[in-house]
């Protein structure tokens, strides 16, 4: 018997550039919809300005992908989308880069990532600082 369930996270992300662990809800997730069972959790970011990534957090990571998206895609005035922030355009590029999606194995109820793996929003976006994070779970 195959089992589908969804759920959307709401998150206040600010007015900086963050990257945000969602590892911890996931899991929440999983121990209320998985039922201990195997199958797959994708994560899935409606918004054009913003990412899912699969990342180690804590030791600088999370900064560097930050510093690394700087050098890549600017916050000037280059960007044929001008609305916004300057540099706003470059927030339209990021899903390019840093997909607005992941799907990753569940076993036994629990994600099944590396050791220093963690899930996590990746949002440049410093004008919309109100975000959604949709789980759903395929067991």
């Amino acid at each position: 018997m195959s089992v589908f369930a969804t759920r959307v996270l709401r998150l206040t992300t600010g007015t900086s550039e963050t990257v945000t662990d969602l590892t911890g809800e996931c899991e929440r997730y999983l121990r209320e919809t998985a039922g201990g069972g195997d199958g797959l959790l994708n994560i899935f970011v409606p918004h054009a300005t913003a990412g899912i990534a699969v990342i180690e957090t804590g030791a600088g990571s999370d900064d560097d992908l930050l510093a690394a998206l700087h050098m890549l895609l600017p916050a000037d005035d280059r960007w044929q989308h001008r609305h916004g922030s300057p540099g706003h355009g470059r927030d339209h590029v990021l899903p390019a880069l840093v997909p607005p999606h992941a799907t990753l194995p569940v076993v036994a109820g629990h994600l099944e990532l590396g050791t220093w793996q963690s899930v996590c929003l990746v949002d440049t976006n410093k004008d919309n600082a109100e975000r959604q994070v949709r789980l759903s779970f395929l067991g």
